[in-house]
């Protein structure tokens, strides 16, 4: 992500694409599918230069201004498109990496046909990224409850030795089934813990609302016996 002229490290322009239903995290692929005009002059500019879109969810009563600028969560996630089809119609398929978190500091509506915004990106910290191995195990042992059983592939990746912590952690947040406001919380966290943590707590809150949480307990406890 190369600097802009006269603008602090952390601090950069870069196109913003709104969705109601997604939330990016970093490390985490996204496929999209880009049809809208407005976008695909986003996706052809951005390709022009820097490569980098923001990721951000509509809030609100979002339907009723979506063609214009409805409101957005102030914390998004940028990504990188790492990967490219264009259509003769003009339509893309692309693949975005996410990079980091960023802030909106100011947004710019007037300048193009898709939005912009002066963002700040999440500093990156010195800090070892380590989940305790308690609080890993806790999410790995309440998210296959959540899993379906034709959800296999996801299953081999949760248990995958190979990725490190903050991969894993964030392609739970990304990839199990919690809710989209749930997902933007866990993206706003300050920390790898609290991101687990506040996940931990969702897991807890939909194995509850599904009725297997205490199932679960209750077939812990007669195992022990």
């Amino acid at each position: 992500m190369s600097e802009e002229p006269g603008i602090p490290s952390r601090a950069r322009i870069i196109p913003v694409f709104p969705l109601p239903n997604v939330v990016l995290f970093p490390k985490v692929h996204l496929p999209l599918h880009i049809f809208e005009l407005r976008y695909r002059q986003m996706v052809k500019d951005t390709m022009a230069n820097h490569r980098l879109i923001g990721m951000a969810l509509l809030r609100g009563e979002w339907e009723k201004a979506y063609y214009g600028n409805p409101d957005i969560y102030s914390v998004g996630c940028v990504g990188e498109i790492v990967t490219i089809t264009p259509f003769p119609d003009g339509r893309y398929n692309l693949v975005l990496y996410g990079l980091r978190e960023y802030e909106i500091q100011e947004p710019i509506l007037d300048q193009s046909l898709y939005r912009q915004a002066r963002v700040l990106l999440r500093e990156e910290t010195r800090e070892a990224k380590i989940l305790p191995a308690s609080l890993k195990g806790e999410i790995l042992d309440l998210a296959e409850r959540t899993i379906g059983e034709n959800e296999s592939d996801l299953r081999k990746i949760l248990k995958d030795p190979s990725l490190d912590e903050e991969t894993w952690l964030n392609f739970c947040c990304f990839s199990l089934d919690v809710s989209t406001l749930e997902k933007q919380s866990l993206l706003e966290a300050k920390s790898l813990e609290e991101r687990a943590t506040y996940l931990l707590n969702a897991l807890h809150f939909k194995l509850v609302e599904k009725g297997t949480l205490f199932e679960g307990l209750r077939e812990s406890k007669e195992r022990r016996h």
